[in-house]
């Protein structure tokens, strides 16, 4: 018989065949070579019997939880687990008095895994730092988000991080051969077959994911058909299970914010096809479409702007369609704008211009208006010279007043739009240099006049 590494499991009667089939060793691993190959960091560590205190960041289902009851098994460490969505502070400290127990009776070393670790609050963190810095425990987190953004400095600066990767679709499918040939944990004794492309399929809508994959499997178990003392699969059955399931798509995780950055780098980039597959993975994936119509109109004003100044209407006549008609008949109207925006000539300039102005604004402070800028409305503001020597634009020549300006004294010669020759600002570049050299003309001609 095969010795189960997690004995609690056999208490329960039922075990779902994603529990059945993990890893009892490193050597039964699926995946993440590059950390488990033999001269691999973590690989190091269990061979050398020297673990560490590392966070495992990855997405779900490969294999975090897995890999660290195989690190304590394998350097002989006591194991304890905590879920940060159940665990406080008072359940934090009860653990670290039992790794003091079996520190102080065994001088066994104890694991402390704390599973979605990103969800403890500064605090939660702060309870245990002490005892990773004096050898109390050895920390392993697992977490599905970045790091860097939630868990706090102390606690990396501790911790090694390690990137775990989704699974291939070649690492589910060996999952599948493994669960179908295993007759003591997996499927073996039923006889179930599933040809190449079926597991390919499989393996595809598991998306990266062991455990999704392994229950797709196991619901097919219960599906298959019996034909020439066979079991088959047949493809509908497969269809049928994965027909409801989303692809990996957090509304607050990394993958979120990776799929939003991906469609605008497409957008600017001027690839109409990546940003057309982007935004359908985050349709495929729930991402709210209102959403996506307020981050288009924001890539169309910050990466196209006057280039193209139809691509903020394009954007937001898209938003006021989706509104009127929903899903699905409206994400064909933010599947265009979309396309619009990747296809325009493309300006960062008013963007630019936008961050250059803030900046002087909170560099200068609250700079006077000039006075012949001022609205004369009052006798008193008329007599104290407001609007005095204003010139009306209309009424110059091409309706510009050449050697008026129009910005405080003291920053008279900022310039924050710097025209691209992309699109209509080629255009509008041409005109502003002209009127830049009517104004140098026309204030030359002032200079030498008061000489």
């Amino acid at each position: 018989m095969t010795t189960l590494l997690f004995p609690e499991d056999t208490l329960t009667t039922y075990q779902p065949l994603a529990a059945r089939m993990r890893p009892n060793n490193v050597d039964e691993f699926i995946g993440q070579q590059h950390l488990l190959s033999p001269g691999k960091s973590i690989r190091e560590a269990i061979d050398k019997q020297q673990p560490h205190s590392m966070i495992l960041w990855g997405p779900p289902g490969v294999g975090k939880t897995t890999l660290a009851r195989i690190i304590a098994q394998a350097c002989d460490c006591h194991f304890e687990s905590l879920s940060a969505v159940l665990a406080g502070v008072k359940e934090i400290r009860a653990t670290i008095e039992q790794a003091k127990y079996h520190q102080a009776n065994s001088s066994r070393k104890t694991i402390l895994f704390i599973d979605e670790v990103h969800r403890f609050n500064k605090a939660q963190q702060d309870a245990f730092l002490p005892h990773i810095e004096d050898g109390t425990v050895l920390f392993i987190g697992a977490t599905t988000e970045n790091p860097s953004f939630e868990l706090n400095n102390a606690l990396l600066s501790r911790a090694r991080v390690y990137l775990l990767k989704p699974l291939t679709e070649t690492d589910l499918v060996t999952v599948i051969d493994h669960a179908l040939a295993d007759k003591e944990r997996g499927l073996g004794s039923l006889g179930i077959e599933l040809n190449g492309s079926q597991k390919q399929m499989l393996a595809r809508a598991g998306d990266g994911d062991a455990r999704r994959t392994l229950n797709y499997l196991e619901v097919l178990s219960d599906m298959a058909e019996l034909e020439d003392g066979r079991r088959v699969v047949v493809d509908e059955h497969i269809a049928q299970v994965v027909e409801e399931s989303y692809r990996r798509f957090d509304k607050g995780g990394d993958s979120f914010y990776e799929q939003i950055s991906a469609l605008h780098k497409s957008v600017r980039g001027s690839s109409p096809d990546a940003a057309l597959y982007w935004l359908t993975r985050m349709l495929d994936g729930g991402c709210d479409p209102i959403y996506i119509a307020r981050r288009l109109t924001r890539m169309a004003n910050e990466d196209i702007g006057l280039a193209d100044p139809r691509a903020l209407q394009v954007t937001l006549n898209c938003w006021d369609t989706y509104t009127r008609l929903g899903s699905p008949e409206g994400d064909l109207a933010l599947a265009q704008a979309a396309i619009y925006l990747a296809s325009a000539p493309k300006s960062n300039a008013v963007y630019e211009a936008f961050g250059l102005a803030r900046k002087t604004v909170a560099e200068h402070g609250s700079l006077e208006v000039p006075l012949h800028l001022r609205n004369a409305s009052t006798s008193l503001t008329k007599d104290l010279g407001y609007g005095k020597e204003y010139r009306y634009a209309h009424d110059e020549d091409n309706a510009f007043a050449a050697g008026e300006n129009y910005l405080p004294e003291s920053i008279k010669d900022e310039q924050f739009y710097f025209p691209r020759e992309s699109g209509l600002e080629s255009r509008i570049k041409e005109k502003m240099t002209q009127f830049r050299e009517l104004n140098a003309k026309s204030r030359n001609k002032r200079y030498e006049s008061k000489k």
